[in-house]
């Protein structure tokens, strides 16, 4: 029990950003939060939280550490609910929300599929491409891409999630491809407008060199920082503030667009686009699935989760005919 305590305590303190918020949800002082966090470092033997006076940061183990403590806790849950409900079948209504275009190509599809096997699971999908609040809303589980800000929210990652530079052949045929993030300027570069999720640009990582310092440099007025990543802002003559049209528009030979692989994988697999600048293509995100803490998840939720995780991860799924 002890072991378990600990696990809570770290989960909550991760999740909500500080000891005092940790302690406030269970209903103790922050002194036993910090001591079950202690015991908890000590029996690991590794730090898994630095911690300041002004907030908690995880380290690199404790990040890995917080994913499989809340797999264990939410099947923990499960099991109790399953015993609790007698062994029934999962019911009741399940709230869903996700981006208008991932949630078209990627989440619709699955639902019908999802009720199959769940026939007594009454399902309400929100596509929008605003930010809910979750627990105001009564929604049971988000689906998000791309990073996460810190907050009160338990996220599961179903995936990886990578943008990439596209163009149709006919395009680099006629104009060749470049071979440096620098070098967009002289193409014809389809770019989101109106659009703060992508004030900063479109992201690149360059290389190392063999000294270990990144290859070549940003364009003036372009960010760089110590990890050789970059944010680059092409100008062009067409942009549009919707991602699909984009995606429209590179397909009948535009110009260069920086999509999500969700997007366009089975395009590239299928020859109608090629990526370009692969060498300098930025770290992956992910793709989530959110949901309010609770201290009993609905088994309903998991199950919708676990679903998700195993049809993203079927071989070849975000290549072949299923993303769209």
């Amino acid at each position: 029990m002890d072991r378990l305590k600990a696990l809570e305590s770290f989960v909550a303190a991760a999740t909500r950003g500080s000891l005092t918020a940790a302690a406030r949800d269970e209903g103790v002082a922050p002194a036993i939060i910090g001591r079950r966090l202690d015991a908890l470092e000590a029996r690991l033997g590794t730090r898994l939280l630095v911690r300041t006076t002004r907030r908690l940061s995880l380290t690199d183990e404790g990040h890995a550490f917080l994913g499989q403590c809340q797999r264990l806790l939410l099947e923990l849950a499960d099991a109790e609910a399953g015993v609790a409900a007698g062994g029934n079948q999962a019911g009741g209504h399940l709230r869903l929300t996700a981006p208008a275009g991932f949630g078209r190509r990627h989440v619709a599809p699955q639902v019908p599929r999802f009720h199959q096997l769940h026939p007594q699971i009454r399902i309400s999908l929100d596509l929008s491409d605003r930010v809910t609040d979750l627990a105001a809303e009564g929604l049971d589980c988000a689906v998000r891409v791309g990073d996460l800000p810190d907050s009160s929210l338990v996220s599961v990652r179903l995936a990886e999630n990578r943008r990439v530079c596209v163009a149709t052949p006919r395009y680099l045929q006629r104009h060749g491809a470049p071979q440096h993030p620098n070098e967009l300027a002289r193409f014809d570069c389809l770019a989101l407008s109106g659009s703060a999720a992508q004030s900063r640009g479109w992201l690149f990582r360059l290389p190392r060199a063999s000294g270990g310092a990144a290859e070549g440099k940003a364009a003036d007025g372009d960010a760089s920082d110590e990890s050789g990543l970059i944010h680059l802002r092409p100008g062009g003559a067409l942009a549009c503030t919707d991602g699909q049209v984009l995606h429209e528009w590179c397909l009948a030979d535009g110009g260069i667009a920086w999509r999500s692989l969700w997007e366009v994988g089975a395009d590239i697999a299928a020859g109608r686009l090629v990526e370009v600048l692969a060498d300098f293509a930025a770290p992956p995100n992910g793709v989530y699935a959110v949901f309010p803490q609770r201290r009993h998840l609905p088994q309903r939720v998991r199950l919708w989760v676990d679903f998700l995780k195993h049809c993203y991860g079927q071989p070849g799924y975000w290549q072949n005919g299923q993303n769209g």
